[in-house]
């Protein structure tokens, strides 16, 4: 059965309540893993860095997706940029523990593809992006992780999927609650082990699926480990050189440290 926590956008005083009912009717897309290189190439010359973008819905198969990229790809010590409305929560747990794995870095960021006069996909990022639901777990999951002061990390409690629209007329069996159970304490032990504070799913679990989800503050984002780098250094973005040309056609994107840390699309 799958059980996720039910991504509704909440920016601001705003509430786009649609979201809940197109993921239970339509799905959003999947999410994908692509490589991209900072532009445009005239600005970074030879030292355009190179990262990779995860962008969508984290479903029962991503993280076997993504076994499947590193296995083609050189990740290991690579940038993760998130742009994801969350999804199934073991799925998200066993992402997140492939990331510390290949000791990666974890931020947010909507990717924004440029346009390109080489052979190169070239790209920046807008800051203003959200990280919703089981994504905040999965930003744990980076050895370094960074939440730029305009991106948005939004939680909420988890509950079965197909009950979530009308979680308060549904019924449930006590064999469905003791998922829902098993799922917290799985959750739990995955904060815990990540660096996690254990009040993010103390957090999450305040907020049911009828209310729309929780903007995290910049102070708990920064109490709750979510964040542990002040900004994200060469260090942090490794250069074109250290990995494979990713191709022009590629149609997510990571952007520069300095978009990052303040660039609005």
């Amino acid at each position: 059965m799958i059980r996720f926590l039910i991504g509704i956008l909440a920016l601001g005083s705003s509430c786009v309540s649609s979201l809940a009912a197109e993921a239970d009717d339509a799905g959003p897309p999947p999410m994908r893993f692509e490589w991209h290189t900072e532009g445009p190439a005239e600005r970074c010359g030879t030292a355009c860095r190179a990262w990779i973008s995860a962008v969508g819905y984290i479903t029962e198969d991503t993280a076997r997706d993504f076994d499947v990229f590193a296995k083609d790809n050189n990740v290991r010590g690579a940038a993760l940029v998130l742009d994801s409305p969350g999804g199934v929560v073991l799925a998200a747990l066993e992402l997140g523990r492939a990331i510390r794995r290949f000791d990666m870095t974890t931020t947010v960021g909507k990717t924004i593809v440029l346009p390109s006069n080489d052979d190169v996909a070239r790209a920046r990022i807008s800051a203003d992006a959200t990280c919703e639901s089981m994504c905040a777990f999965v930003l744990l999951g980076g050895t370094r992780r960074y939440v730029p002061p305009e991106a948005h990390v939004l939680v909420h409690m988890i509950w079965l999927g197909d009950r979530a629209k009308h979680a308060q007329e549904a019924s449930y069996t006590a064999g469905e609650l003791g998922l829902v159970q098993r799922d917290i304490g799985s959750i739990a032990r995955y904060t815990v082990e990540m660096g996690g504070g254990i009040e993010l799913l103390e957090t999450a679990l305040r907020v049911p699926p009828w209310e729309p989800l929780y903007v995290l503050g910049a102070d708990e984002i920064q109490r709750l480990h979510l964040t542990t780098l002040d900004r994200l250094s060469d260090e942090d973005i490794r250069p074109v050189a250290a990995q494979p040309a990713p191709a022009l056609a590629s149609s997510n994107a990571l952007a520069t440290v300095a978009a990052t840390q303040g660039g609005n699309d």
